[in-house]
């Protein structure tokens, strides 16, 4: 959820509503609000999604279903509750399938990654500036350099982007284990780091967060072995495993990004866990490798 300077809560369900989820507001005293109310042309996306805010209260997200393609849009929300669709993907070179949210530049542009289409139907990560007009800023190509990025982005004040992707990489077997990356100005992607889905996490959902000297944290939904504070060194950045779940009491693959404290302190959630003490399972999806919670360290 996100948070305005009086206090409310915003966030977004995948179901309910008009059938297929809400946006709503929470304030401070527990109070609900419905603001927008999706029907079955437009279904909001599932847990990977995010919101956010401008300074007059509009929200912007991504539905990564619906609208007349099928394949998904990208949304404002105004504080009264009126939808207007920014972009609609086609599935096709632009992209489809929008699972991560936007962020926004302060010109008012948006950016996201889009999870299918491009040139090599691998996922784009695309611009949509204010009139609706939208760009492609990278096709991924679907193998070394990633693909499927699921992940919203996170951008620094050179006009960098950097997110994730679930699959592609380096990794010799299967269709890879995703990597992190780096989308500058000039639209050109570097491969920060390639997963290999052993002890150092693989099949990250969430995109990263960046700290003040430029270090990067996120979390894989699988991988992992109990493994730790490994330390891998790969061509442009180190990884450091800073934890690895067991997928028992501590809970097991995390889709969900990072938020930084104080300390640096990382809070995040987990999808699932499994008390042996009672034998109830909540689902996990990668039960033997339940991934991770890393850092990279950007190179000197």
């Amino acid at each position: 959820m996100i948070r305005d300077a009086a206090g409310n809560l915003h966030g977004t369900t995948i179901n309910g509503g008009a059938g297929s989820g809400t946006v709503f507001k929470v304030d401070p005293t527990g109070h609900e609000t419905i603001l927008y109310s999706f029907t079955y042309d437009g279904p909001l996306p599932n847990h990977y999604s995010n919101l956010i805010l401008d300074s007059a209260g509009n929200l912007y997200g991504t539905a990564s279903r619906g609208g007349s393609t099928g394949v998904g849009f990208v949304f404002k929300v105004d504080e009264v509750g009126n939808e207007t669709v920014l972009y609609l993907f086609t599935g096709g070179a632009d992209g489809g399938t929008p699972y991560g949210g936007v962020i926004r530049d302060a010109a008012g542009n948006l950016y996201g990654t889009a999870s299918a289409g491009g040139s090599n139907n691998a996922g784009v990560v695309y611009k949509v500036n204010p009139a609706g007009v939208e760009t492609v800023l990278y096709s991924f190509r679907g193998g070394a350099d990633g693909a499927n990025p699921q992940s919203v982005l996170t951008a620094d004040g050179q006009g960098n982007l950097y997110g994730t992707t679930v699959q592609g990489g380096t990794t010799s077997s299967g269709t890879g284990a995703g990597v992190v990356f780096k989308i500058d100005s000039s639209a050109h992607e570097t491969v920060l780091y390639s997963f290999t889905g052993g002890s150092d996490g693989g099949s990250p959902y969430a995109g990263v967060i960046r700290d003040a000297a430029g270090n990067l944290y996120g979390t894989t939904s699988a991988g992992g072995a109990g493994n730790a504070g490994c330390n891998l060194q790969t061509g442009a950045d180190t990884e450091t495993v800073l934890y690895s779940f067991t997928g028992l009491l501590d809970g097991g693959s995390p889709y969900s990004g990072l938020i930084l404290g104080a300390g640096p302190a990382l809070y995040g959630t987990a999808f699932g866990a499994y008390n042996p003490a009672t034998n109830y399972i909540i689902p996990i999806i990668f039960p033997q490798q339940p991934g991770v919670v890393y850092q990279l360290i950007p190179k000197q």
